[in-house]
């Protein structure tokens, strides 16, 4: 049974004034006692969280400690001051945690937080990639496994993969492995762009007619697409960008009515920093983003599961590969 007067509620109330708009009162008593739980266990662990923009607001407004997109994540972790990082987010996530923190303990709460792209190519396609096209540099989105990351010369984010693209100074590049991605830098830029195919499983679901049909709905309304979308998706929409890009631009343009196209969690953490905006939710979960809850993120605090660990041999190249996307 639910206590709505417990200690640990009475705590953690005040977290509760920033969300109350987006998670129901009794949804919150239910959390309560795991965030108390957490809040305490960081300071004792010397621990932080760090979430992606697709978890769950009791998540990523109850108890993260850095939340972001795939590159500010990666950009933040090399400047954590904590002995242990869980990552709230997928497992390749929590490899670049460690990658660019190989001295301290990183934790993934679900090993199954994997993710379609990651799982779209592994290491031998990328050499024979290479062998297909020789000297032709390998980007490589950072939704990939630390073994691909180790093949490729540098890789992006769907934040900077543009300027990473053009930042090689020549005339083609093969991009790895999101195919829309690479399609929709490609209509951004002179450089001759060789994509793989692979996908996102939640952002693949979104269509052109879908985009139509919010407008038909909604004459109002302002759309934004993440660039995993399909081209012809990100062509109806009035804005494409990465999750922080789409945070940004709410923010700065404030449209009245909006949709996010993306991961369904993103538009009920915008919309806690926005309640001036109203946000129409076509709503596609990550099953991947969704393993990770608060009773693993406890759990994985208390018990030290799951460490993540790399292979030494792969290590030093997929960091490589990692430092330079975050040195342009």
């Amino acid at each position: 049974m639910v206590s709505f007067s417990s200690p640990a509620l009475a705590r953690v109330s005040p977290l509760y004034d920033r969300i109350k708009r987006i998670i129901p009162p009794p949804e919150w008593a239910v959390f309560a006692e795991d965030v108390d739980a957490i809040l305490d266990l960081k300071r004792s662990r010397n621990a932080v969280i760090l979430a992606h923009n697709y978890q769950t607001p009791e998540i990523f407004h109850g108890v993260a400690d850095i939340v972001g997109d795939s590159l500010l994540l990666a950009r933040e972790a090399t400047k954590v001051d904590a002995d242990v990082i869980v990552l709230a987010g997928v497992h390749f996530m929590a490899e670049t945690a460690k990658l660019l923190n190989p001295e301290k303990t990183v934790l993934i709460p679900d090993l199954a937080a994997g993710c379609s792209l990651a799982d779209s190519i592994t290491a031998q396609d990328v050499r024979l990639m290479r062998q297909r096209y020789p000297g032709v540099p390998v980007v490589t989105y950072v939704n990939t496994s630390v073994a691909v990351k180790a093949e490729s010369d540098i890789c992006c984010t769907s934040g900077n993969a543009l300027k990473v693209v053009e930042s090689l100074g020549v005339e083609r590049v093969i991009m790895l492995p999101d195919e829309y991605l690479a399609q929709n830098i490609a209509a951004q830029t002179n450089v001759k762009i060789i994509a793989w195919k692979g996908h996102c499983e939640v952002h693949e679901l979104f269509t052109a007619s879908d985009v139509r049909q919010l407008r038909e709905n909604h004459p109002d309304v302002t759309i934004l697409a993440h660039p995993e979308c399909p081209p012809e998706v990100v062509a109806e929409a009035d804005f494409s960008g990465s999750t922080a890009a789409m945070s940004d631009f709410v923010g700065k343009q404030r449209p009245p009515r909006v949709v996010l196209l993306t991961e369904c969690s993103m538009s009920d953490n915008v919309a806690v920093l926005h309640p001036d905006v109203e946000f129409i939710r076509p709503c596609n979960l990550c099953p991947h983003m969704k393993r990770i809850t608060l009773k693993n993120i406890r759990h994985a605090l208390e018990s030290g599961q799951h460490e993540v660990t790399i292979d030494p041999a792969i290590a030093a190249p997929a960091r490589r590969a990692v430092e330079r996307m975050l040195a342009i």
